[in-house]
């Protein structure tokens, strides 16, 4: 994980998430880029033509980009972080573009990236958007780090494995290993009362054995919300990094019934690490 992507929007998490995906850079003297997300204007002329003049003018894309690349730079400043320069291996930062962009295009260009970071998404307009979430989850092809409202003091010493047997955990767990080789105890959580066709929690914590890695199964018990309890218990466990699935489920049944991974991202205290 030698390079993180990391979109700087206008939300109250902006800082905690820079902070998260910091703790993640220092584990790998990773390289991190912010990239400026704002509104697509062409989605904005399509809904409301006259809202393309008066709101997103060139004058105000260019203080919203001002002011995501200060927030960044600052606090990679703040924080010593050097600048990059062209023969950098160590932990370092750049900035890419002087326009904003919309969250598709943060995803595509998230694609020749080790990992993404961004803000774990609300409902208010002062937190971060959820189509930042899913232009990186569905567009990039890459694992996608979901930072917390406030960032946690260490990040993947336990980790807690919320699995299904699906093919989309599987995807995770695997682009997770660089840091599963890293956690000093590793907590494979079988979602209550949901069992897809595919291996066993004890056959995944087998084979995660086999790389010499401390894992073990853990019983969730059941009684709340799927989601609800599978986070009780990384609480327990003192787990400092969650890592799952994204959206095993169709998006409409998603959208009728709800989902484990509708909750988590709903009720999340800590870093959870997600592929599609």
């Amino acid at each position: 994980m030698k390079s993180i992507l990391v979109p700087v929007e206008d939300h109250d998490w902006m800082g905690d998430v820079l902070k998260t995906a910091l703790l993640l850079a220092r584990h790998f003297d990773s390289y991190m880029e912010g990239i400026a997300l704002g509104p697509d204007l062409a989605e904005i002329v399509a809904a409301d033509f006259s809202m393309s003049g008066v709101i997103f003018d060139d004058r105000t894309r260019l203080d919203f980009l001002r002011q995501a690349r200060d927030t960044f730079e600052h606090f990679m400043v703040a924080h010593k972080v050097p600048r990059r320069s062209e023969t950098a291996k160590d932990l370092s930062f750049g900035w890419t573009g002087d326009a904003l962009v919309s969250p598709n295009s943060f995803g595509e260009y998230g694609r020749v990236f080790d990992i993404l970071a961004v803000g774990r998404p609300g409902s208010a307009a002062s937190e971060p958007h959820r189509s930042t979430l899913e232009g990186a989850l569905f567009e990039s092809g890459r694992p996608v780090l979901i930072a917390p409202p406030k960032a946690p003091a260490t990040l993947g010493t336990t980790v807690a494995i919320v699995w299904n047997g699906s093919s989309e955990t599987a995807r995770s767990v695997g682009l997770a290993m660089p840091l599963l080789k890293k956690a000093t105890d590793i907590a494979v959580l079988a979602v209550p009362g949901m069992r897809l066709p595919g291996p066993t929690d004890a056959q995944l914590a087998r084979s995660l054995r086999r790389h010499g890695l401390p894992a073990r199964v853990v019983e969730v018990k059941e009684g709340k919300a799927p989601g609800i309890a599978l986070l009780d218990q990384a609480a327990v466990l003192g787990a400092d990094l969650l890592i799952k699935g994204g959206y095993t489920q169709s998006r409409l049944r998603q959208l009728i019934f709800g989902s484990v991974t509708s909750q988590i991202l709903a009720d999340a205290r800590l870093p959870v690490l997600m592929a599609h």
